[in-house]
């Protein structure tokens, strides 16, 4: 049998900022192991939202845990739970809350292009800046 796989929870993971928004996530990406994708759990409050982005090379599932909101290149899509949106590298994506309840996510990115700390060739579009994190809330 091998023991090769990782089972991972919210509690072991400790929540980090991103750079661009005063928002926490989880970054599971060391704690499974995961060598050939990045994995993050993002949970969004209402009015929350992280910043627009795109990436040199790397494309991403969304997944939301229990319905969500994200927009692509500016138009809103409503995902329900059980949906799945993948985001090629280029377009300018960004996950949202316009609603009342809390929205989580899980997003998959690969290839792993950076490292576990700096995610690299992460984009922003023109006129977005990063922003002084304290590493986690």
């Amino acid at each position: 049998m091998t023991d090769d796989f990782s089972v991972v929870t919210p509690d072991d993971v400790e929540p980090e900022s991103f750079d661009t928004v005063d928002l926490s996530h989880l970054k599971y990406t060391e704690a499974l192991g995961c060598t050939d994708t990045r994995v993050t759990l993002v949970t969004l409050h209402p009015g929350e939202g992280v910043t627009p982005h795109a990436h040199e090379r790397q494309e991403e599932l969304f997944v939301p845990l229990s319905g969500g909101q994200i927009e692509i290149e500016g138009e809103r899509y409503d995902v329900p739970a059980g949906g799945v949106v993948r985001v090629g590298p280029e377009p300018v994506r960004r996950v949202v809350n316009e609603t009342s309840e809390v929205h989580t996510w899980v997003v998959v990115g690969a290839p792993p292009v950076g490292t576990v700390d700096d995610f690299g060739e992460y984009v922003l579009p023109e006129g977005v800046e990063e922003v002084e994190s304290d590493g986690g809330t």
